[in-house]
């Protein structure tokens, strides 16, 4: 049993990581079609903002058009035909193999597709849920016992993180915190042995590259004071916006028949607002490397962070799948260049860009409420100096307590409103 354990976990790490390989190729060639750069290379210097950027406004509203009605034609399809799709957490849960192999493959291409078109949702979702497929079907091939079987489909989720994003220790942490809620000794060596490698084998095409180049931003008494003091606002930010995205998600239209019509006006609303506004394009990386390198105005970052708040719900409301991790991060940095640049008009001037790091790790902390891998997924992404645990550790701490607190409150407030109603 222990040597068919070991052999499963090495090729969902193995197969997940060419999983994630051929994922981010395959968004990466869509993306240089539909916006018309380097079209001679699938991997290339030239970014997905520099392609858009570059594209003309009418282009980039065709490109929404059709992203909108590929993802009502596409998600329509998938929810009137066939079993239930089953988010990651609940196939973590269960106590057999629940995924359905080929509508789960057909979903994880359609938020690829529709993210390569400009879709503002996050692409880590999709190689996540690849991941645990692997995961599950191996764990199922395998005979492994019912606890085998939830670690290696939850390593197999934290494996598709690091094989996208290169960040082999945060998929191993975003396993073990956000879905195993462990940190037993054996269950971490297989999280940390899946992930490391997943990110590996993904440098055969990937490359070994960072995800965002920063300059080495300094760290003074000014910026630690700020980011304490903001903490707890930016988790007062981020907990609304994670708490009106679930809610538009359960709002979803329940008739296919007219999924498609929303969708596509939904998406040529984020086409006619990337006509002037092109950053809000994507899952945010573009605005994310923006503010890390302080390369936004403070009425910039304003206006981009409020208008990828409208993409992302209007996406969500129209029926479109994906992550909200690099967009997360995207909100936290825009909304610290503000606070920044605020700061720097009567008070001794701090680093934007370092503030816009330290923001993104707080925002995300609550939003996605994994507060440790959100700080790892941070650092790998940016690798910044070991100085930014301290204002980062402040900010997070502060972002978690008042989160933490509005949930809390929130869940009192429905249990009384459902005590109430049956009494």
């Amino acid at each position: 049993m222990k040597i068919r354990y070991l052999l499963t976990c090495l090729a969902v790490g193995l197969l997940t990581g060419l999983g994630g390989m051929v994922l981010s190729c395959l968004l990466h060639a869509i993306q240089h079609m539909a916006y018309g750069y380097s079209l001679s290379h699938v991997i290339s210097e030239e970014s997905f903002l520099q392609g858009s950027l570059a594209a003309s406004p009418k282009r980039r509203l065709i490109v929404l058009i059709s992203c909108g009605a590929i993802a009502g034609i596409g998600w329509g399809a998938l929810r009137h035909f066939g079993r239930p799709l089953v988010p990651i957490p609940k196939a973590v849960a269960a106590d057999k193999p629940i995924m359905p192999v080929l509508k789960t493959v057909l979903h994880v291409l359609l938020q690829i597709i529709t993210v390569a078109l400009g879709s503002p949702l996050g692409r880590e979702v999709a190689p996540r849920e690849l991941g645990s497929l692997i995961g599950e079907r191996l764990a199922f091939w395998g005979k492994l016992s019912e606890e085998q079987r939830r670690i290696v489909v939850a390593c197999g989720a934290g494996a598709g993180l690091a094989s996208v994003y290169n960040v082999p220790l945060s998929g191993a942490l975003f396993a073990l915190e956000a879905l195993l809620m462990t940190w037993s000794r054996p269950i971490i060596i297989v999280a940390l042995l899946t992930s490391a490698l997943a990110a590996r084998i993904a440098w055969i095409a990937l490359g070994n590259s960072i995800v965002y180049h920063v300059p080495p931003w300094p760290i003074d008494n000014a910026l630690l004071f700020l980011a304490f003091v903001m903490g707890p606002v930016f988790g007062l930010i981020a907990n609304n916006f994670s708490f009106w995205a679930q809610k538009i998600s359960a709002s979803k239209l329940k008739d296919n028949r007219w999924l498609a019509l929303v969708a596509i006006g939904a998406f040529s609303i984020i086409g006619l607002i990337s006509m002037y506004y092109p950053e809000v394009l994507g899952n945010g990386k573009g605005p994310v490397s923006l503010a890390f390198n302080d390369s936004l105005t403070a009425s910039t970052a304003g206006q981009l962070f409020i208008l990828k708040i409208v993409a992302l719900f209007l996406a969500l409301w129209a029926g479109a799948y994906g992550g909200l991790l690099t967009p997360g991060i995207s909100l936290g940095a825009l909304f610290a260049v503000v606070i920044g640049h605020v700061w720097n008009l009567w008070l001794p001037p701090i680093s934007i860009g370092a503030f816009a790091i330290i923001g993104g790790a707080a925002f995300l902390a609550s939003s996605m409420k994994m507060p440790i891998t959100a700080m790892m997924l941070v650092l790998e992404f940016a690798r910044p100096s070991h100085d930014f645990l301290i204002p980062m550790l402040l900010s997070v701490a502060g972002s978690v307590a008042v989160s933490y607190s509005l949930d809390k409150r929130r869940h009192i407030r429905q249990t009384a409103n459902v005590i109430s109603r049956l009494g």
